[in-house]
């Protein structure tokens, strides 16, 4: 369907204690191809009416007895269903125009009536009216989407955890700079390490026993931001034991591709552990 389609078919109320106005505003709406015009001349009715079918579009007469337009208009406003006021008011008084759009009326219609133009402002009035519906239900759409998106992305990574969790020692999370984010696992107990950075800066002092060759290879990688799989590093201790840890790392940006840091896993490949 088309948004053309759309607006003939639009819900439209005329509210006008002239019966008279009421016909002659019918008729314009029937013969330019409007198929669904509702009608009253009880001001009274309105907000009961729009509750029922949420109009589209509501042309409201500013001078009636016993409930004006204004006083329609206030009493809209407390619908919950929609803070929107889909009003065009009809006015010979000039000087009610201005109060009536501060009152929340989105466009107003001069008696007596210019055809043409009392067309042209209704048409104008829905195709904006339904425009801005059609986003919003794209929006909900789209937000939906991302909720569902970022549910199944926060299950896929639980999910991933815990499978590295199981095949490894440790699963780690480090930042742009280096220091360590998250861990599961005893890693820094087993590398000796405290919290803070997974491979020493350059010129950084090294803990006794580590190969700085390797260190070095390592930093190496992590640098030009390459992903790394099963790197072997050995530790030599004082008593003459030595740890050998495998460890894989992959390195992580965000949407706008900024490095943001590295994660990865680590399992300990001493012989006879």
């Amino acid at each position: 369907m088309t948004l053309e389609h759309d607006i003939l078919g639009a819900r439209i109320l005329i509210v006008d204690d002239q019966a008279a106005n009421v016909q002659l505003l019918t008729r314009l709406l029937t013969e330019a191809g409007y198929t669904n015009v509702t009608s009253t001349t009880k001001p009274t009715e309105v907000c009961a009416l729009h509750r029922r079918q949420v109009f589209d579009l509501i042309l409201l007469d500013l001078q009636m007895p016993g409930m004006d337009g204004f006083g329609v208009m206030e009493a809209l406003k407390t619908n919950d269903q929609e803070s929107y006021l889909p009003v065009i008011v009809l006015t010979a008084q000039p000087g009610h125009k201005l109060r009536a759009l501060q009152a929340g009326a989105k466009d107003f219609i001069s008696k007596p009536f210019d055809l043409v133009e009392a067309k042209t402002r209704i048409h104008n009035m829905l195709e904006v009216r339904l425009l801005y519906r059609q986003l919003e239900a794209q929006n909900a759409s789209l937000e939906a989407a991302v909720s569902e998106r970022t549910a199944e992305l926060r299950e896929s990574e639980a999910r991933y955890r815990s499978l590295t969790e199981l095949a490894s020692d440790w699963y780690w999370e480090q930042d742009e700079r280096g220091e360590f984010t998250k861990v599961s696992g005893p890693v820094l107990e087993m590398l000796g390490l405290r919290v803070g950075l997974l491979v020493p800066e350059a010129g950084a002092e090294v803990d006794e026993g580590w190969d700085l060759a390797e260190r070095q290879t390592l930093q190496a990688h992590i640098e030009a931001r390459r992903p790394f799989l099963d790197f072997l590093f050995h530790r030599n201790h004082s008593d003459g034991t030595r740890q050998q840890f495998r460890v894989s790392g992959q390195p992580m940006f965000d949407q706008s591709c900024r490095f943001v840091g590295y994660r990865g896993i680590g399992v300990e490949v001493t012989p006879g552990r």
